[in-house]
């Protein structure tokens, strides 16, 4: 029985709602099952009304099925992203080795170890905070922290199988149109993909094929504006790119295979 100190579903719903939650009430429920005590319950509430992205409230983000824990400041993994987690499913086997280039909370590391067991999987992040919360959502799996490939043993160059680079592709002048949970309250270095959006990924293309093995594949996210540029940048380092789009999802993936 609900403890009728509690404030309501209707009370709670109706709080966040007035914040400006558009799901306020699955919003309210989540919150109230987190909650330990009223007291708690209000001050989570109080935290999503002030704009706290809702995973940062709750301490997790639901992902692939998973729960992956979500620190202050680190980057929300997004539902879309599920989708170049589905196209990399299909392409990893068991054995293979696997990198999480960016890997923020290390949501698409634990959702391709889920997907296919036995991967020897390796993350890196230059965030700290991000690298601490990854290492807590990957555990049994070396999380490095630097820039992009940097950190990584030199063991692994012409290994990967399977390469995921979510890496920031927002244009910087376009940050300031980003939701305010974004924009406010993860790290600007998870967002930010300079001028054209493009800098970071163009440092990840041009290294990729020292790290791939023969037919290892490259994944990673892009806007639909910025795809054809970002398939150029591939193919011109040796990389033959394919695009795939979910309109439902709203999700542009680049797959660059690295020529047997």
């Amino acid at each position: 029985m609900p403890d009728p100190a509690f404030p309501t579903l209707t009370a709670t719903a109706a709080a966040l709602r007035a914040a400006g939650c558009v799901f306020a009430e699955d919003e309210a429920r989540l919150l109230i099952s987190a909650a330990r005590t009223p007291a708690h319950l209000t001050t989570l509430v109080d935290r999503r009304a002030a704009g706290l992205p809702l995973e940062h409230v709750l301490g997790w983000a639901e992902f692939r099925g998973l729960r992956i824990t979500v620190d202050p400041g680190v980057f929300v993994p997004r539902r879309r992203t599920e989708f170049l987690i589905a196209h990399a499913t299909t392409l990893t086997r068991p054995g293979s080795v696997v990198v999480d280039l960016c890997c923020g909370s290390g949501a698409l590391g634990a959702a391709l170890a889920a997907a296919v067991p036995g991967i020897d999987l390796h993350a890196t992040d230059i965030d700290p905070a991000a690298v601490r919360c990854a290492r807590r959502n990957l555990p049994g799996h070396p999380v490095y922290q630097g820039d992009l490939y940097h950190p990584l043993p030199a063991t692994l160059r012409g290994r990967i199988d399977t390469l995921l680079a979510n890496v920031p592709y927002v244009p910087t002048g376009q940050l300031k149109l980003l939701p305010p949970e974004a924009r406010d309250h993860e790290a600007r270095v998870a967002l930010d993909g300079g001028a054209d959006g493009l800098d970071v990924l163009r440092k990840v293309t041009a290294e990729a094929a020292g790290w791939l093995a023969p037919g290892g594949h490259l994944l990673f996210e892009t806007s639909h504006t910025q795809a054809p540029h970002a398939t150029r940048a591939a193919a011109h380092h040796g990389l033959t790119p394919q695009l795939a789009r979910s309109a439902e999802l709203d999700a542009t993936v680049v797959i660059a295979t690295r020529p047997a």
